[in-house]
């Protein structure tokens, strides 16, 4: 018989308490651990952070934020967790590469909520993005009368199929049987416009000339020359066509082939082309890329030939008649989808039916968090490719604010871009509230009201690129005013309001704007002034702005030029040199004075490392496993073929200039023999917007969301034009930087141009000659002016919401 357990048994002895008193092994990960990070411009960072505490980073813009939170602890916790699913599953993923980092410890599973814009897809939609609209159809789907169908009835992303026809069964050895089957799909989408709610009209006066013949010049579109063989070489001798007839004298079939005809094969003198009419072609070759990184001249055309407007049949919904039909009460669901999300969650809540319950809660809930993170003014019709980067993060934070897991970190990139100070304290109170459930929240912002939050503070910089990636200050918000850093020394700056303001030179007259949420508004815009346009997110600010004086067609809207907070694209083979134009004169200054063709110095045409195309480096795709990325060894990383680095300019080669900093640069084609005054004018308006640490070269997906914005504006400064409007270009910009940016303004003004600035933070309205305040409220509870005039009249008046915040920032 075996004796019992003696601990089962007998009391434990006396030196239990003590042995219980000792901490828990598993109780001593309470640090994130970075050791040794190098990614970007990071110069070899470690640093501990907290766990289930919020730590906000800051700095100036570019020096080393969102390359430790995002690319290095983010991005390896990402990385981490793909790896523990299967091989099969992991190549079906985006493949990550380890950071260069030497040591990450202490990692827990990382949500990234960050300010990339939702996509612009046009079938994509606020309520798509979400669990809304899909609740919403299964609701449609049970209650709607008259009942059309299951949930795909009520989507306007599915089209309707039908088809019939004989399938072959086998049954048993070599028996078959021809049944006929027949299948039925339901779907809401609009077929005229295909669910888009608008339909595109491509105007062809604009693309050619009906008068002329294809050999005579009939093509009006920017590039196409009668010597390409590309792209009007391949119309005169397709043999689809009679080049020397006019146009407007094309037979029916000769029409259809010179407009829509599909992709076909065609010889051109010997040489072997892809033939396709001229619609899809522009689509493709205009239509398809960003209007931001087109030339002007490109862009205007794109405006004058392609028209957008609200599809007749389905009246912008979407959605088939059947869907429209369809209701609970008098609500059909297009009519649910266009209403403000925080009447709609009333609406929701005034539905009584035991069979959906379950269903309603969740709906509810999920609206319930769109009006508490303050988007109520939303409505789930609303094109995703149209919020803010602000709205489209607190869009995805949504579904994380019910959530029961705990142990989380959330990683933010500067959640409070587009909030009035008044919906400031909101956001707070969120990104405490997940900190208190148990999760580590860490915060990319340069807000003292965030920072001021914070349980733990880092400040990176001194400068910015080269001169950053060093931990300036780690600790609490009090170490952090007295350390004496950049962000320290300027985190209880104030701007105060003017003594003088400048006098309007003349107006710009808005008469009964009534986009969106605007309730008839006429407003005098003063011109040769900083006007600043502001009020409560969602209060028409950039309705009013851009729908009725950007958008307009006339002579204001042709001399408008409008820098909004649409991200510039590009792909690592895209550069600040590329993207401002800056190349051409460079390698047109290159050409010159070696006498050759300008096409060399492009490492994406003939001047490419035949090796790495251009890239400079090696890409190794290894399925599921991180790709490799290794130094072209034949041009060492600089792009270009042997030949093509012989050539110099001022005694450098076009490597050794793209590697320069706008700095150096700037002060390279300023003088000597490499002086170039069109590439030395775009460099002065890259250093105005302070950019002189940026390398001309510099991929264009290393730069922070700040540097992206300040370099679309050094770009449009070049544009012609007596009225600038910026969206928010304090978006990314540290509290140092705001100076630099209300200097640039007033010089601006200052050479007799037109500032009109949508803004939110206090330091540029104290700035403006004249606000234009909207609200009272968001939505349906906005869309009026509730206040114009001076910032001094604003304080004193404190009438509005902007006037109460205003009043305290500047200490009146």
């Amino acid at each position: 018989m075996s004796r019992p357990l003696k601990s089962a048994q007998q009391p434990a002895p006396k030196s239990a308490p003590q042995s219980a008193a000792a901490p828990h092994s598993a109780d001593s990960h309470d640090l994130i651990r970075v050791f040794g990070a190098r990614e970007n411009n990071l110069k070899d960072v470690s640093i501990e952070l907290p766990k289930r505490r919020l730590t906000v980073f800051t700095g100036v813009s570019g020096s080393g934020k969102s390359s430790l939170v995002f690319d290095t602890i983010a991005a390896e916790s990402q990385r981490l967790i793909n790896e523990t699913y299967s091989a099969f599953l992991q190549g079906f993923m985006p493949t990550l590469a380890r950071p260069e980092v030497d040591v990450l410890e202490g990692l827990t599973t990382a949500i990234i909520v960050d300010q990339q814009r939702l996509g612009s897809d046009p079938r994509s939609t606020v309520g798509t993005a979400t669990d809304a609209n899909a609740m919403l159809r299964i609701l449609f789907s049970r209650l709607g009368q008259p009942h059309i169908g299951p949930p795909s009835a009520y989507s306007f992303n599915t089209a309707s199929v039908r088809a019939s026809g004989g399938i072959t069964v086998d049954r048993g050895a070599a028996k078959t049987k021809t049944v006929k089957a027949t299948f039925n799909r339901t779907g809401g989408m609009c077929t005229r416009c295909e669910g888009r709610g608008a339909v595109s009209d491509i105007d062809l006066t604009e693309l050619y000339d009906d008068s002329k013949s294809i050999a005579e010049g009939a093509f009006t579109i920017p590039g196409w020359k009668s010597d390409n063989v590309w792209t009007v070489g391949i119309y005169a001798e397709s043999g689809f066509l009679d080049p020397n007839k006019p146009i407007r004298r094309y037979t029916k079939k000769e029409m259809q082939d010179f407009l829509y005809r599909e992709p076909t094969k065609v010889k051109v003198n010997g040489v072997n082309l892809t033939y396709e009419g001229l619609i899809p072609k522009i689509q493709k070759s205009f239509l398809s890329k960003d209007k931001e990184a087109m030339q002007p001249h490109i862009r205007a055309f794109v405006e004058r030939a392609v028209t957008f407007t609200t599809c007749p049949e389905c009246e912008g919904t979407r959605l088939s008649e059947g869907a429209r039909s369809s209701k609970i009460g008098k609500i059909s669901i297009g009519d649910a989808c266009a209403m403000e999300i925080r009447d709609l969650a009333e609406w929701v809540r005034g539905i009584e039916d035991a069979s959906v319950a379950p269903l309603l809660t969740a709906l509810q809930h999920t609206l319930d968090s769109f009006v508490e993170i303050g988007l109520g003014y939303l409505s789930l019709d609303r094109a995703s490719g149209t919020l803010s980067g602000g709205e489209a993060q607190r869009v995805k934070m949504i579904r994380h604010l019910g959530s029961s897991l705990t142990d989380i970190t959330y990683v933010f990139d500067e959640p409070t871009i587009g909030l009035h100070p008044h919906d400031i304290q909101r956001m707070n109170d969120l990104l405490l509230r997940l900190r208190d459930k148990g999760n580590t929240v860490l915060v990319v912002e340069h807000k003292p009201e965030v920072i001021a939050i914070a349980d733990h503070v880092v400040d990176l910089g001194p400068g910015a690129g080269t001169a950053g990636g060093t931990v300036c200050f780690e600790g609490t918000v009090e170490g952090l005013r007295t350390g004496g850093t950049v962000t320290g020394r300027h985190f209880d700056d104030r701007s105060s309001l003017k003594e003088t303001v400048r006098k309007p030179t003349g107006t710009l007259p808005i008469r009964n704007a009534t986009k969106h949420n605007l309730q008839g508004v006429d407003v005098d815009i003063p011109l040769g002034v900083l006007c600043v346009v502001t009020g409560v997110a969602g209060s028409g600010k950039s309705s009013l702005i851009h729908g009725s004086l950007v958008d307009t067609k006339g002579a204001v809207g042709e001399g408008v030029v409008s820098v909004d907070q649409t991200p510039i694209r590009g792909s690592r083979r895209s550069n600040p040199a590329t993207y401002t134009g800056l190349l051409d004169p460079i390698r047109t200054a290159f050409a010159k004075a070696n006498g050759v063709k300008p096409a060399l110095f492009s490492a994406n045409s003939e001047g490419a490392c035949p090796t790495c195309n251009g890239a400079g480096v090696i890409y190794t795709d290894l399925a599921m496993m991180a790709g490799v990325a290794t130094t072209c060894e034949d041009c060492e990383g600089k792009r270009f073929q042997a030949a093509v680095l012989e050539y110099r300019l001022g005694g450098r080669d076009i490597s050794e200039v793209l590697a320069m900093s706008v700095t150096e640069a700037e002060e390279f084609f300023g003088a000597g023999d490499a002086r170039t005054p069109a590439a030395h004018r775009v460099l002065d308006r890259l250093a105005d917007v302070g950019l002189g640490y940026l390398s001309l070269g510099q991929p264009l997906t290393t730069l922070s969301g700040g540097e992206r914005q300040r370099l679309k504006l050094a770009t449009h400064m070049g544009d012609k034009g007596g009225v600038y409007v910026l969206d928010e270009p304090t978006t990314g910009l540290h509290l140092a930087d705001v100076e630099h940016l209300l200097a640039l303004l007033d010089r601006l003004v200052d050479a007799g141009k037109s500032v009109i600035v949508v803004e939110h933070h206090q330091a540029v309205m104290a700035h403006a000659d004249w606000i234009i305040d909207l609200g009272p409220g968001a939505g349906h509870d906005g869309g009026r002016i509730v206040f114009e005039g001076t910032p001094a009249e604003l304080v004193a008046g404190r009438s509005t919401l902007t006037g109460e915040h205003l009043a305290g920032y500047v200490g009146d």
